[in-house]
């Protein structure tokens, strides 16, 4: 494959030279600078009716609040609920306790307190003897 052809393009313009003495005497010799333009006025756009962008903001306030409150609620819901089984598992644990300590079943052994014991005693003329 051969390699293309080299092909010199010549520069369509050529920016001219310029000549500029300065007050001192000295001569600048340099290229034109082409002065920039000015960029085109961008076209207005039609004002927008500030009620217009107040509703719009009030409505997109309003619909996050209600999201919010949504949530809220629920969150309330649930430590309420949370609440109330707490209560509820405390009282079981509670009321099995006191069960236990009043219908304990093995009843008599373990109890602290003054021990009694009844020997078979004889009574003759209404006196006892022991």
């Amino acid at each position: 494959m051969a390699p293309a052809p080299l092909v010199l393009q010549q520069p369509h313009l050529m920016p001219d030279v310029q000549t500029i003495q300065l007050p001192n005497g000295r001569i600048i010799t340099g290229y034109a600078i082409a002065p920039t333009k000015a960029p085109e006025p961008v076209a207005e756009r039609p004002a927008i009716n500030p009620l217009a962008v107040n509703v719009a903001l009030g409505g997109i306030g309003f619909a996050a609040a209600c999201g919010g409150l949504m949530l809220l609620t629920t969150f309330i819901a649930a430590v309420a609920a949370l609440i109330q089984q707490l209560i509820i598992l405390a009282a079981v644990i509670f009321g099995g306790f006191i069960a236990v300590q009043v219908l304990g079943s093995n009843r008599g052994h373990g109890r602290t307190g003054t021990v009694v014991n009844i020997r078979r005693a004889v009574i003759k003329r209404n006196h006892f003897h022991g």
